[in-house]
């Protein structure tokens, strides 16, 4: 008999697994040596694009930086360079060199030495507008861009924290208040401290410390007639305007350190009002702030200082980008400098800038500990002087208190003077509306007036004095006749007048004040002394007296550059030259705002 078997459902039957796991590690491996193919085609077709668009190689744009914006500028350089630059056809990286603005501006206008200096630049980068004026005075060829800011620092009052926590819990006051708050003779006794006597602001050198310069313009500013800015050369000469620089000059203290860090440093280390020599000085407000944090090469101060706002039209340094151009800097230079600087206003770049301490307008971002900084809103910025009132103001600083400098102006008055010098006027006439300004403006210095062609001395010398140097405010309606009464003559006899004007400067040296020679010329020397000859007979007369230096304006294309260049870098001086003479008085005002 046969047997059944159960009713049973469908038999199941097992997948195996590994088939499936070894297709799917083939897919990927597939996939990877797929993606990795595409990855590296992708790389090699941009990398030929790169080296087909980079057919002149590698070029490096260097850039001149003020110490301050080093590192964060240095940064800066290394994104753009992983950005693959390329301009004209060359691969562009850029290479940062901190250097002081002032270096910078000898550097460029008196011949760069790469020893000392590196690579000559093909961009700057300073703090201020006020630099690149200065430049502009000296040479304006060298200027291969407008200037362009790439952020902003306001000028604030740096003060012991307890000198700002008084000053917070009272009144505050304005940059118009100054000259006459540093003149009571007890002004902390209407913030509640009369035992801390007067109030006393440190100035550093204008000339060389942007945030001075801005403080002064903001001062004259509120002082003048219109009561705001831009203030104007013939602002300079009003009534309060010259009080107000003169107040602030003579009220300073005994001991002026020569630039905002130094004074930043007397005053961190004094602690608090009592055992300060001064009370207050201008700075960046991007400048304490490194100086609080120990970020500008010097140990953090026990005590921060405070920065605090003065009130009205706040001065604002702007932190220009230019290309430098001359004969000596190609095209691609210049290209590659606007580049760079586009590269700096990107957001990404701003948001570092704004990190490190600078105001930009994309972020309110702030480094954080900030000591002594409370990054307080501004009201409307200053609008700033022009090139040439900047320089005057300078200048007029530079004789406002104390001694003032003594100046020997020696002018060439060749026949060549009397061709035009733009503007409907000769250089002569140019000449003459430069020095009447700076008699005008001058305070406390003395100046002395010399002219040269040809036989214009009694004993047929090409030389003659025509003022002597002595104190401005005692013989200034002498020299302003002496200059209207200036003629035009024959040649150039300049190195023998050189020599002559060198010889009666050192005889009346002044070892208490700056004293220096001016020259202002147009042409080159006519004289039967040769170059080497006159280097020698200077040589000669410098050895073993002390230093005085010979500043040089050449006006026009015809004066020797190199020698008088050198003439100028051997001495001490500075050497400026003009295309025509409408910018004389810029060039004057800028050589002898100089300490």
């Amino acid at each position: 008999m046969s047997r059944h078997r159960a009713a049973r459902g469908p038999a199941r039957r097992g997948v195996a697994k590994w088939p499936f796991a070894v297709l799917t590690s083939v897919l990927l491996v597939g996939l990877v040596w797929l993606g990795w193919r595409y990855t590296g085609d992708l790389l090699e077709r941009r990398a030929a694009a790169e080296l087909a668009s980079c057919i002149e190689g590698e070029e490096t744009l260097t850039i001149a930086v003020t110490p301050s914006m080093g590192e964060v500028i240095g940064q800066a350089a290394v994104a753009w360079g992983k950005s693959h630059p390329v301009v004209l056809d060359h691969c562009m990286r850029a290479e940062v060199a901190t250097v002081a603005p002032q270096a910078v501006l000898t550097g460029l206008t008196t011949g760069w030495d790469t020893k000392s200096l590196g690579a000559r630049p093909g961009a700057w980068l300073p703090e201020s507008s006020l630099w690149i004026n200065r430049l502009a005075a000296q040479d304006a060829k060298l200027l291969g861009s407008e200037p362009a800011s790439i952020a902003t620092s306001p000028v604030v009052l740096a003060m012991p924290e307890n000198a700002a926590a008084a000053i917070r819990e009272g009144n505050m006051f304005s940059w118009g208040d100054l000259p006459k708050w540093v003149n009571v003779p007890e002004a902390w006794k209407r913030y509640g401290h009369p035992d801390w006597g007067a109030f006393t602001v440190a100035v550093p050198d204008l000339a060389s410390n942007p945030a001075s310069a801005l403080a002064m313009q903001a001062v004259l500013a509120s002082a003048s007639p219109k009561g705001s800015g831009p203030v104007t050369v013939d602002m300079l000469t009003a009534p309060g305007v010259t009080e107000a620089m003169h107040g602030l000059a003579v009220t300073g203290p005994p001991q002026v350190p020569p630039t905002t860090l130094d004074a930043l440093n007397v005053l961190a280390g004094a602690g608090e009002v009592k055992t300060a020599p001064f009370d207050a000085v201008p700075t960046l407000e991007y400048d304490l702030y490194r100086r609080n944090v120990g970020m500008d090469g010097n140990v953090p101060p026990m005590e921060p200082l405070s920065g605090v706002v003065v009130g009205g039209t706040t001065p604002t340094a702007d932190f220009p980008f230019i290309a430098i151009a001359d004969e000596r800097v190609d095209q691609l230079q210049v290209r590659a400098a606007q580049k760079f600087r586009e590269f700096l206003q990107t957001g990404p770049q701003q948001l570092e800038l704004a990190k490190a301490g600078l105001r930009v307008p994309s972020t309110k971002v702030r480094p954080s500990p900030s000591p002594g900084i409370r990054w307080a809103s501004t009201q409307e910025d200053l609008t700033t002087a022009d090139a040439n009132t900047t320089q005057q103001i300078s200048a007029a600083w530079t004789n406002a208190g104390g001694s003032g400098q003594v100046v020997t102006v020696l002018v060439d008055v060749s026949g060549s003077m009397l061709e035009d010098g733009g503007g409907g006027k000769n250089r002569l006439d140019w000449v003459k509306a430069a020095l009447h300004g700076q008699i005008g403006r001058f305070g406390s210095g003395s100046m002395g007036l010399w002219t040269f062609s040809r036989n214009l001395g009694d004993q047929d010398q090409p030389y003659r004095q025509v003022v002597g140097t002595g104190p401005v405010s005692q013989q200034r309606l002498e020299l302003e006749s002496a200059v209207a009464g200036m003629k035009a003559a024959s040649a150039t006899f300049l190195y023998p007048s050189v020599l002559a004007v060198y010889d009666s400067a050192l005889a009346h040296l002044d070892k208490d004040r700056q004293n220096r020679v001016v020259l202002i010329t147009d042409g080159p020397d006519d004289s039967q002394m040769t170059y080497e000859q006159f280097k020698r007979e200077l040589a000669k007369r410098r050895a073993g007296n002390p230093d005085l230096p010979i500043s040089v304006i050449a006006i026009g294309p015809d004066p020797d550059r190199n020698e008088l260049t050198e003439l100028a870098r051997s001495t001490g001086g500075s050497f400026s030259t003009i295309k025509d003479a409408t910018t004389l008085e810029t060039a004057l005002g800028q050589l002898l705002s100089d300490s």
